[in-house]
C-alpha cells in the first residue's frame, strides 16, 4: 500500500505586527495537537500579519523566528512550514520556510508580488520554486498571490521514460483577505485540477492592521477538485490524511496529463 500523508492546517487569527504573541498563539496550538501528524502548515507572514513594514520587521535567517521555526520542528518531530518576513543580502523577501525536524530546511522566496497593495515596492521577488519531500510525498511550495498565476504552479510534463509527475501536492500559505474570498476558493479548485493534485490552501482569519478581514477558507482539495476541508471564519487546528491511492487512481484512470504542453518559465 502507497504511504499516505498526514498534515495538519493552523488558521489563527494573527495579531498584527506582533511577533511574540503570533509565536506563543502558535505554539500552544502546536501543542495541543492530540493527532500524529508529519506536516504542520502555517500562513503567509503569520509571525506579523500581512505588512509593508519590512525596515521594520524583517529578521535575518538566524532570527528569532527561523529559530522558533527550528525549535518547535525539532521538539514536535514535524515538518513545519510558512512564510515569515526575511532580510537577506540587504533585500527584503516574503520567504517560506520548509523547516525540517532535524533543523535543515529549504526556502521559497514569493515570486508574484502583489502590486495591488505595494508589496512589489517593499520585497524582492523569488526566481526558483521549491519542491518539499515527505514519506514519499512532494510538495509544490508556494505563497498566496501565487495562486493567481497558473503557469508558476503547472505541473511539469514527465520526459520519455519518466515514470512520475513533478509533485503530488500544491500547498499555498496565504494571507487572503474576505472581499476576494471567491477568486481564493476557485482557484484553489482550479489547480487541484488542472494539475490532477492535491491542493492545500491555509489562510488567516480576522481583521488585519489596515482593517482587511479576513475570512479563512482554508481548504484541502483532492486531486478531482472535490473539497475534503473547508475551514471558515474562525480559529481553527485540523489534521488529514492525504491518500497516495487517491492521486494514483485519478491518474491511471485519468491520464490528461499525458497531453499536457511543454514549456519553460523565463527566471
Amino acid at each position: 500500500m502507497s504511504a499516505a500523508l498526514t498534515v495538519t492546517t493552523i488558521q489563527p487569527d494573527l495579531v498584527w505586527e506582533d511577533k511574540a504573541a503570533n509565536l506563543r498563539n502558535l505554539e500552544a496550538r502546536i501543542s495541543a495537537i492530540a493527532e500524529p501528524t508529519e506536516v504542520v502548515i502555517l500562513p503567509e507572514m503569520f509571525s506579523t500579519g500581512f505588512s509593508m513594514r519590512p525596515e521594520a520587521l524583517a529578521e535575518p535567517m538566524n532570527g528569532p523566528t527561523v529559530s522558533w521555526m527550528r525549535e518547535v520542528a525539532a521538539k514536535r518531530k514535524v515538518i513545519l512550514t510558512g512564510s515569515v518576513i526575511i532580510e537577506d543580502g540587504g533585500q527584503f523577501f516574503n520567504r517560506l520556510i520548509w523547516m525540517l525536524p532535524n533543523g535543515q530546511m529549504g526556502c521559497y522566496d514569493k515570486r508574484h508580488r502583489f502590486a495591488f497593495a505595494g508589496e512589489d515596492d517593499h520585497y524582492t521577488a523569488g526566481h526558483k520554486r521549491l519542491v518539499g519531500s515527505v514519506n514519499g510525498w512532494r510538495i509544490l511550495l508556494l505563497v498566496c498571490y501565487d495562486l493567481r498565476f497558473p503557469v508558476w504552479s503547472r505541473q511539469t510534463p514527465p520526459e520519455p521514460g519518466e515514470p512520475d509527475l513533478e509533485y503530488d501536492c500544491i500547498l499555498y500559505v496565504a494571507n487572503w483577505p474576505e472581499r476576494r474570498s471567491l477568486p481564493w476558493k476557485t482557484l484553489l479548485q482550479a489547480r487541484a485540477i488542472e494539475n490532477q493534485s492535491y491542493v492545500i490552501g491555509v489562510n488567516r482569519v480576522g481583521n488585519d492592521g489596515n482593517s482587511i478581514y479576513h475570512s479563512g477558507d482554508s481548504m484541502i482539495i483532492d486531486p478531482l477538485g472535490e473539497i475534503l476541508y473547508h475551514g471558515h471564519g474562525r480559529e481553527e487546528v485540523h489534521t488529514h490524511t492525504l491518500q497516495k491511492e487517491r492521486l494514483t487512481e485519478v491518474r491511471q484512470r485519468f491520464p490528461f496529463w499525458r497531453d499536457a504542453d511543454h514549456f519553460t518559465i523565463e527566471p
